[in-house]
């Protein structure tokens, strides 16, 4: 359950973010943008709630948030999206991997 309320978030949150950059042509999306920033941040909070370390949860969730939201970007309105950010990614990847390896080993002791 922990990993569903994590993904939501996250949906929640890049869904917002993408609204944001919307709204500047078409301000209607600015409802989006409100409505999924709460989400996200109720979610997030629920997640604590259930047991997750924030180290783990907002790692997790500002990272993918950051990806998804550049490749999302790009594909929807055309952002660049260049070799560099490529490599950008791969560390975010590894970063939010080394954490969760970590809390795992924390935990295990």
């Amino acid at each position: 359950m922990k990993w569903i309320t994590l993904g939501s978030a996250i949906i929640s949150e890049v869904s917002a973010s993408l609204a944001l950059r919307a709204a500047v042509d078409h301000p209607a999306w600015y409802i989006l943008v409100v409505t999924g920033y709460i989400a996200a941040f109720i979610l997030m909070s629920l997640l604590l709630r259930q047991g997750m370390p924030i180290g783990v949860a907002y790692g997790i969730w500002a990272a993918s948030g950051v990806a998804l939201t550049a490749l999302a970007a790009a594909a929807i309105f055309g952002d660049p999206l260049t070799w560099l950010m490529t490599v950008g990614f791969a560390a975010i990847i590894g970063g939010v991997l080394l954490i969760e390896m970590g809390s795992r080993t924390e935990a295990a002791q």
